[in-house]
């Protein structure tokens, strides 16, 4: 399956009713969402501790499968908090990589995994 456009209000739209027909937006406050959003974090993060940078590249097809899962969450979590937050995705994302783009000139930042202004 090939990466397709999201369709973000539709996703928005279905975890709103999702929240709202079981009745949880009580529990969605941001606080919440941010914590849980941590949480689906962390549960990512468990799949690939103590493998080596190889084995991080080489998953079974099982641990792939279970790693898009928590990726999934995490997005979930993500586009919920926005709606709670009334924040419009695609705005915030491409002003952030704006930001990205002249924090990071290709010239200071090309092969360099730490940030450019730091000397050691």
């Amino acid at each position: 399956m090939v990466d397709e456009l999201l369709d973000i209000k539709k996703i928005k739209r279905n975890l709103h009713n999702f929240a709202k027909e079981r009745e949880w937006e009580k529990f969605h406050s941001p606080k919440n969402l941010s914590m849980a959003l941590s949480c689906e974090s962390a549960e990512l993060l468990e799949h690939f501790q103590w493998l080596t940078e190889e084995q991080s590249k080489k998953l079974s097809p099982e641990t792939l499968t279970e790693v898009g899962e928590e990726i999934a969450d995490i997005l979930l979590y993500a586009f919920r908090l926005c709606d709670v937050l009334d924040l419009d995705i695609s705005r915030i994302v491409e002003d952030k990589f704006q930001k990205n783009i002249k924090k990071y000139p290709v010239e200071l930042a090309r092969g360099i995994a730490k940030k450019y202004s730091k000397k050691d």
